[in-house]
């Protein structure tokens, strides 16, 4: 069945991990008949964690639809995980959401996880409400925790329900905008008198909400201060229009189990959350590059935003919201990345892993098309002469790299192959051969993100991996000037080879390449082996004597040499030029020289001093302290960057997940001679090894 627009409802469920994100979803689904069971997520049978790693880990991973169809309205839920590894999938449903759905428990309150969906909606200046989840559990405290959301982000927070609660168990709840209470016997509500046991809160959340309301509009306002009661039907457009703003977020609350406050919740987000025609227009840019809005017109050109990829054994499935227009089957659109046009197929809508397949998926609607040729998550389609590409999903940079090999033999490609194919689903990781270490490294959000990816490479693609630190690219240079003699000779039957060379080597700052000059007298070198000295000596640059990494700024002369009328030939002073370089670099005090990375972190003022404390045990010289928004400090620092390969792990740790970073190579400094020392015996033992 194809929904209007404006019965339409896309909202994201967020929160930290363990809120009842995905079990709020299966309450929904079973209390409007989409499902016939109550799914567990310790079961592994829920709707929206059907991918075997989410039943095998107990948690989401990636992004859910959810849709629910209650009182002619379709509900689009988005069930998006809570751990940090996976707040890629987070900026995918929020992308394509008009509402935030942020939950936190009755007795954990506000979380990490509860700071960070707050920002998200925040800044993508999305309408939200409050769940406070597990009302059910002992020491729920539903009072305690409105409150301290509201102390937490604000006077626009404010509860529209109170539950009742008498023993113990919750026997009912009070509508506070409607003033009403409602009995509830665990299966239906009925109406009853408010008890004069939570009158007294009552009466504080409705002068909280009257004075929220007040503010959204001058009407309103004029009646609040004149002390003239609104309306039933005042509150209601007034929570909208607050709700629409960002300047209202409505708190409410229920249980999974018992369904209890799951029904009110479905009503309030069809009475309060825009619908897709409520909404601002899309941006982006059209064929020439300009800026363009695409307003929400359910009888405009066809404009689809795709953003999200699932591959599975039945091919690869684009998740689309429709922005303009409508999409059915076996119509054709263009891709605005690559130009191309794109038939559409089969369309669906998609419930876990169920798949409903429909003829159209309207304006505002969230549906999924299988099998197209070349499209991406990220990707527009559009009507053919109305070419237009949205603005894309931004995900946060990788920060935390390993180097993955395969644990038997031959199995690099698969690897590749694999992590590529990946790549389409989870477009928050990067991979591939890093060009200086020769590894092939995979970066992700942290730990947990990479050991999924490592999970998925075994089971989807059959290749078992083994991780490992990264290499880190050290460099080698010399500090004094030196010359030396590079003599090759050998005879055997027939021609001999005789190459010999007097080369000066010497520091040259100024440039990492290698330089090469002659400046030989009297022909002692011909000019012909000039070029077999230059590439002989090229050849060694890549592997220098401390620990058998490059060798830069290096100027290189020729100064002198001798030949043989026969036994003299190119390979033979290429030779000799490798002998003299191997003799030359030792005696010229040669020094490693390490990355040193710019680095930012942003942490909570209540952290400084275990960051600075953290940065100065690795290295790191602090250049500066920023102060920001929000009890919010930037760290301006330099640190050596083989410091920093467990800093994702170890910075989530110190700050609870409340701090991020960003790190960039700056340049090359010479390495304490305590390091030198480390990874020049860690190269030697390397060497053995491979000997072995």
């Amino acid at each position: 069945m194809s929904y209007a627009a404006d019965k339409i409802r896309n909202v994201c469920l967020l929160g930290h991990g363990g809120d009842g994100k995905t079990s709020l979803a299966e309450s929904i689904l079973f209390l409007t008949k989409g499902t016939d069971r109550l799914g567990k997520v310790t079961d592994g049978n829920t709707v929206c964690d059907s991918d075997p790693e989410e039943i095998r880990r107990q948690f989401s991973i990636s992004a859910a639809m959810a849709p629910v169809e209650y009182k002619g309205h379709k509900i689009n839920f988005i069930d998006t995980p809570g751990y940090f590894d996976f707040a890629g999938e987070v900026m995918q449903g929020l992308r394509v959401s008009d509402a935030g759905l942020i939950l936190c428990t009755a007795k954990n309150g506000v979380e990490v996880g509860t700071e960070k969906s707050w920002k998200y909606v925040q800044d993508r200046a999305l309408p939200r409400m409050f769940y406070i989840s597990k009302l059910d559990e002992e020491h729920a405290d539903f009072v305690a925790t409105a409150a301290a959301l509201r102390e937490a982000f604000g006077s626009s927070v404010c509860p529209i329900i109170l539950p009742i609660v008498d023993g113990g168990k919750l026997t009912g709840y009070v509508d506070i905008p409607r003033n009403k209470a409602y009995t509830f016997d665990g299966k239906a509500y009925a109406e009853c008198p408010i008890p004069d046991a939570v009158a007294d809160q009552v009466e504080e959340y409705r002068m909280e909400l009257t004075e929220a309301i007040a503010e959204t509009d001058d009407e309103l306002m004029e009646k609040f201060f004149a002390e003239e009661p609104f309306t039933e039907e005042e509150y209601v457009t007034g929570i909208k229009a607050g709700v629409a703003a960002g300047s209202f977020a409505p708190v409410m609350g229920g249980c999974y189990l018992t369904g209890f406050g799951t029904m009110p919740l479905i009503d309030a987000i069809i009475s309060y959350v825009p619908s897709p025609l409520e909404v601002k227009a899309e941006h982006g840019e059209d064929a020439s590059g300009d800026t363009v809005e695409v307003k929400p017109d359910p009888n405009g050109p066809t404009c689809a935003f795709v953003f999200k990829t699932v591959t599975d054994q039945y091919g690869r499935f684009s998740f689309f919201k429709v922005v303009s227009g409508k999409v059915t089957s076996d119509m054709t659109l263009v891709n605005s990345r690559t130009g191309e046009n794109e038939k559409i197929g089969h369309i669906y809508v998609v419930r876990g892993k169920k798949n409903i397949e429909v003829d159209e998926i309207g304006m505002g609607d969230i549906g999924a098309v299988s099998k197209l040729a070349d499209t991406k998550t990220n990707d527009t389609l559009c009507a053919s002469g109305k070419v237009v590409s949205l603005d894309k999903i931004v995900f946060d940079e990788p920060c935390y790299t390993r180097a993955i090999f395969p644990k038997s033999k031959g199995g690099e490609e698969k690897i590749a192959t694999g992590l590529t194919k990946l790549k389409d689903e989870d477009p928050a990781f990067v991979s591939g051969m890093d060009a200086e270490t020769h590894e092939y490294v995979v970066s992700g959000a942290g730990d947990m993100h990479i050991d999924v990816l490592c999970s998925k490479l075994k089971s989807k693609f059959g290749v078992d991996v083994d991780l490992a630190d990264p290499k880190v690219p050290y460099r080698e240079k010399i500090r004094k000037k030196v010359k030396v003699q590079g003599k090759h000779k050998k005879q055997s039957g027939g021609h001999g080879q005789y190459g010999d060379v007097w080369i000066e080597f010497e520091p040259n700052p100024e440039q990492d390449e290698m330089v090469f000059e002659e400046n030989v007298f009297g022909g002692s070198v011909p000019k012909n082996f000039f070029p077999a000295v230059e590439k002989g000596l090229r050849d060694c640059m890549d592997r220098g004597v401390l620990a058998g990494y490059p060798v830069v700024q290096l100027k290189c002369t020729l100064v002198d040499g001798s030949y043989h009328d026969v036994d003299s030939n190119e390979m033979s002073f290429k030779m000799a030029a490798r002998l003299a370089f191997k003799a030359g670099i030792p005696q010229a005090n040669p020094v490693l020289m390490e990355p040193i990375g710019s680095l930012k972190v942003y942490v909570p003022d209540s952290n400084m001093g275990d960051i600075i404390g953290d940065l100065n045990k690795r290295r790191g010289r602090v250049m500066g302290m920023n102060p920001g928004n929000n009890g919010q400090t930037t760290v301006e620092a330099e640190v050596p960057m083989a410091e920093m390969s467990t800093y994702a792990i170890d910075l989530r740790s110190m700050t609870q997940g409340r701090g991020s970073f960003s790190l960039k190579f700056e340049r090359y400094e010479d390495a304490p001679p305590m390091v030198q020392q480390k990874v020049i015996e860690e190269a030697k033992a390397s060497m053995v090894d491979d000997d072995d």
